[in-house]
């Protein structure tokens, strides 16, 4: 991402102008935007011209429209896959990149469009964003400085294998991006070992030849190529291509597969099961300082927490806040899903959260909701917490209880103390 623009006065308002370079890029942009935002951006417009004989010309026009957002929503890249049948060619569907599209009401008069109309502006990359808002929390400017850090980019790239199937997935700090998906059918062993054998042979062959076009194998970002299978597919697939690459003589790719390449295995052949590649340690010690291998990691402390000693792993927005209040927090987890919440009131609570344990010295892990990590965590209300020392949850909620009804005691006797006097 790069910051084109940026003022935010002292109360916190003000206007920043970001220029979106990748799906990343996308992600965050979908983030920072909220209900009640002010967004400029380019947008195409249809345009009528009534001749003097009465005649319509309509026709579209490039224009830069500003929106009181009503709407936002966000469409992942659609990634292209290949299916193959025994008697059948295969099929491919092209790659789409993500998107964003923003519904609202014109609010800066402009020759195209009435004040007031509506309009949906679809949000390219490499096509400048300006996002006003009326307050811009910590949250939301952290998310703009992560974004703006250069040199970002995909740090681990995965195939997923199962017999005859493959998915080719790259891992940046907030996506977990599917590129490309591969079925390839596979005659049984058992019915003729030569059907087999041509079988996995065209499987290898598919799976090298979209493994050169999907994972970017030389770009110096990538620190990891991981191949993950439940059995012995994941060694015959690293065997396979780094054969393939010493016989075509492509020497980047067979120093990357053995500098980088770690096979790792996995309980099923799906996407999701990469969440316990990032908890392994051929994994971790490598990528210990990146974000999404963070978030795995302390989900994974949250939840042995939560099985060896119950009293120090909360979770749901009430019980973390008790336990927030009382100063108990060693490390908060919270998915960026809660920070998008419709009403003003209920962001400015999960920020204040986030603010009130940094202030006592807690870490905050903020998730991605597109890793898998993330999806977990949201499965568990969004928010959870491990805490320095156990806490009783029906103790706490019980001493709340009597705090609140002793406040409301003092209340009603200073009230009626006023009204003897």
């Amino acid at each position: 991402m790069k910051l084109v623009g940026k003022y935010i006065n002292k109360d916190g308002s003000g206007h920043v102008s970001l220029r979106p370079e990748d799906d990343e890029d996308m992600w965050h942009l979908y983030n920072l935007i909220q209900e009640g935002d002010k967004v400029r951006a380019t947008a195409i417009r249809r345009v009528q011209n009534v001749s003097s004989t009465g005649s319509t010309d309509s026709h579209r026009v490039r224009t830069n429209l500003t929106l009181e957002v009503t709407r936002v929503e966000f469409t992942p890249a659609i990634t292209s896959s290949t299916a193959d049948t025994t008697n059948a060619a295969s099929t491919t569907a092209a790659d789409v990149t993500a998107s964003i599209q923003i519904s609202g009401r014109v609010t800066v008069e402009n020759p195209h469009a009435k004040m007031g109309a509506h309009h949906t502006l679809d949000i390219e990359v490499n096509r400048d964003v300006r996002i006003e808002k009326e307050q811009w929390d910590s949250v939301a400017l952290n998310r703009v400085e992560e974004a703006c850090v250069p040199g970002r980019g995909a740090e681990v790239a995965a195939v997923v294998c199962g017999e005859g199937t493959a998915a080719f997935v790259l891992l940046s700090e907030h996506l977990t991006t599917i590129r490309h998906r591969l079925t390839s059918s596979i005659p049984r062993k058992s019915s003729s070992s030569t059907l087999h054998e041509k079988g996995l042979n065209r499987y290898y062959q598919q799976l090298y030849a979209a493994f050169l076009r999907h994972i970017p194998y030389g770009s110096p970002t990538i620190k990891v190529l991981v191949f993950a299978s439940p059995g012995w597919i994941r060694d015959s697939v690293y065997d396979y291509i780094l054969k393939e690459s010493e016989r075509t003589g492509n020497k980047a790719l067979m120093r990357a597969v053995r500098e980088k390449g770690v096979r790792i295995h996995v309980s099923s052949p799906h996407v999701h099961s990469l969440v316990e590649v990032l908890k392994s340690p051929e994994i971790t010690a490598q990528l210990k300082e990146t974000k999404f291998a963070k978030e795995g990691i302390t989900l994974d402390r949250f939840f042995k927490m939560l099985g060896s000693d119950e009293m120090r792993a909360w979770y749901g927005p009430d019980h973390v806040a008790l336990a927030i209040d009382r100063g108990a927090v060693g490390t908060l987890l919270i998915s960026d899903q809660l920070f998008r919440a419709s009403d003003p009131a209920e962001r400015k609570k999960y920020v204040g959260l986030v603010e009130a344990v940094k202030d006592k010295g807690g870490e905050v892990v903020i998730f991605s909701s597109m890793h898998e990590s993330g999806q977990q965590l949201n499965q568990l209300t969004g928010i959870a917490a491990i805490l320095t020392f156990p806490l009783d949850v029906e103790v706490v909620e019980q001493e709340e209880r009597e705090a609140k009804e002793a406040e409301e005691e003092e209340r009603r006797k200073a009230e009626v103390a006023g009204e003897d006097s």
